[in-house]
């Protein structure tokens, strides 16, 4: 017989407690499906009430600022004006049907990316933050759209939605999370998952010397077609060329 209280009701446990409310249950490893489930649909819904069908992604260092060494601040200069000069040229300024198109996105962070969203701001445009909790809280930079500024948990579900409205990728210099989202995106367009997604690396100089990419293809590692799926551009000028040429522009 369950036990009761002295009013005579039953003495309820936390399994009568509603599963919606039970915040102990919710973030039981059994529950791990149902929350990778809830934070990809979380941000899909935001996206989708914004109209955003497809994203220009920006890589690059959180440590590269305005104001740091000159080559950081040149960095974070082409960064800031590649986001104005999508914006403006892309599409996502100008919605046809509720519809935007090309919209910057970037991991959310402060350095390059904040430089890239700093420019779809200065443009009067949108752009998406895909922010990630780490060990040392990354705070949102102030100019990504509220609407559109996410947290996510999980590196796997914020991988998944850079990649799955990216129309391009264009990738300034960075370190290991730079280097690991550029070489995902890379991996999904060498195997075929992933559609026709030009790749723009800025500054050749500083991306040659970080990875023998010839070297890769010399010793079997890669296809010597594989050294086609990337390309290099010194300004923030010559990597909207270079998408241009690879088919991005604003849809009808």
């Amino acid at each position: 017989m369950a036990a009761r209280t002295r009013n005579g009701s039953p003495r309820l446990g936390p399994s009568y407690e509603l599963a919606l409310f039970d915040r102990e249950f919710l973030l039981s490893p059994s529950m791990r499906g149902v929350r990778l489930q809830v934070e990809c649909m979380k941000a899909d819904e935001a996206l989708r009430a914004w109209g955003v069908r497809s994203t220009l992604v920006v890589f690059g260092s959180a440590r590269a600022a305005s104001g740091g060494p000159e080559r950081h601040a040149r960095w974070y200069d082409q960064a800031r004006r590649f986001g104005r000069i999508a914006s403006e040229r892309g599409g996502a300024l100008h919605p046809v049907a509720g519809i935007r198109d090309n919209v910057i996105a970037t991991g959310g962070g402060p350095g390059l990316m904040e430089a890239a969203n700093r420019g779809a701001h200065d443009a009067g445009a949108p752009s998406i933050g895909f922010n990630i909790r780490l060990p040392r809280e990354q705070l949102p930079n102030p100019y990504t759209t509220p609407e559109l500024t996410f947290q996510f948990h999980y590196f796997a579900i914020r991988k998944l939605h850079l990649a799955m409205r990216a129309r391009a990728l264009v990738v300034f210099p960075g370190g290991f999370g730079t280097l690991d989202e550029l070489f995902e995106i890379l991996t999904l367009r060498q195997s075929g998952r992933m559609g026709a997604v030009p790749v723009v690396l800025v500054d050749a100089a500083y991306w040659r010397r970080l990875v023998n990419w010839d070297a890769l293809a010399e010793d079997g590692m890669i296809g010597p077609d594989d050294l086609g799926l990337l390309h290099f551009a010194e300004d923030a000028e010559a990597a909207w060329h270079l998408l241009e040429i690879g088919g991005v522009r604003p849809r009808a």
